[in-house]
């Protein structure tokens, strides 16, 4: 059976700043709207962490049992490792997705209703990004999905709930932040060419092919940096604060475009998460100053 650490390594906590950083921009676009709501910012928060969670859980199940993970390079993974059994983790991501479900209800009700609707879209993107017969993690459609739950609908939807609307400046640190995002899932997947072709997954990376994949990654975390100097000019000067994370974005892409392989990669992943957060909070405080 698997012991509590190694759970916790099956949650995968170095995916955690992908659910954390559109929380925090999100409420920074909502502060510059002067609707900054510190309870809705939390309750959007632990939406966010369940859902990742859960999908993290629910792809270490769906390519468990599809023999995806039987010779994986990355981090542990519970049932392609046989620490736990399918049906213990398939229960441990839908009990995510219920806290997620329960915070998120919490929160439409207290917002607007029809967020509710939004927040099933989320949950089910989130199951059927590997799970059920055609997962479309599978086709190469996974970085859209991201950039789309991470990125946009996550960040507007914490500034929605709080502020009432959503801005332009929303929308810019919406895109930075799902840019990042999919950043993070392009270098997963560039460093898992050689066994998810094998396995049939066809990833994005996948079709792309390995030299591509890399040039796509460097657009990815070089598009934030862009995006915040427009925050800059259209929004606050503040917003120059974002330009912060553009070492940290160099960092991260240069295990990629030196040609690192396998686990050599793993450093840039978590330069990644680590220059999206710096981004958002730094674009956060940004426009709290600018508001």
């Amino acid at each position: 059976m698997a012991t509590p650490a190694q759970w916790l390594e099956g949650a995968r906590p170095r995916t955690l700043p992908n659910a954390i950083a559109p929380v925090i921009a999100g409420t920074g676009a909502a502060g510059f709207l002067g609707g900054a709501v510190w309870w809705k910012a939390l309750l959007a928060l632990v939406v966010s962490l369940a859902l990742i969670i859960g999908v993290n859980f629910a792809n270490d199940y769906s390519d468990g049992v599809r023999g995806t993970d039987d010779d994986r390079v990355g981090p542990l993974r519970l049932v392609g490792s046989g620490l736990a059994s399918p049906a213990a983790v398939k229960r441990a991501a839908f009990l995510c997705f219920g806290v997620g479900a329960v915070a998120g209800i919490a929160l439409s009700l207290a917002s607007a209703w029809w967020l509710i609707l939004v927040g099933a879209v989320c949950v089910a993107g989130a199951w059927f990004y590997t799970g059920g017969s055609k997962p479309y993690g599978y086709l190469g459609f996974g970085e859209i999905a991201v950039f789309v739950f991470f990125g946009l609908v996550a960040v507007l939807g914490t500034q929605f709930v709080q502020a009432g609307r959503v801005d332009g400046a929303g929308a810019l640190a919406a895109c930075a932040v799902g840019a990042y995002s999919s950043a993070v899932l392009v270098a997963n997947n560039l460093r898992d060419i050689p066994t998810d072709r094998e396995s049939g997954k066809i990833t994005l990376a996948v079709r792309l092919g390995d030299s591509r994949t890399r040039v796509l990654f460097a657009v990815l975390v070089g598009v934030p940096t862009v995006l915040g100097l427009v925050l800059a000019l259209v929004c606050t000067p503040w917003a120059l604060l974002t330009l912060l994370s553009a070492p940290l974005a160099m960092r991260a892409a240069l295990p990629v475009v030196r040609g690192g392989q396998g686990r050599d990669l793993i450093p840039g992943i978590a330069q990644t998460g680590l220059a999206m957060l710096v981004w958002s909070i730094a674009a956060a405080v940004g426009l709290f100053l600018g508001a």
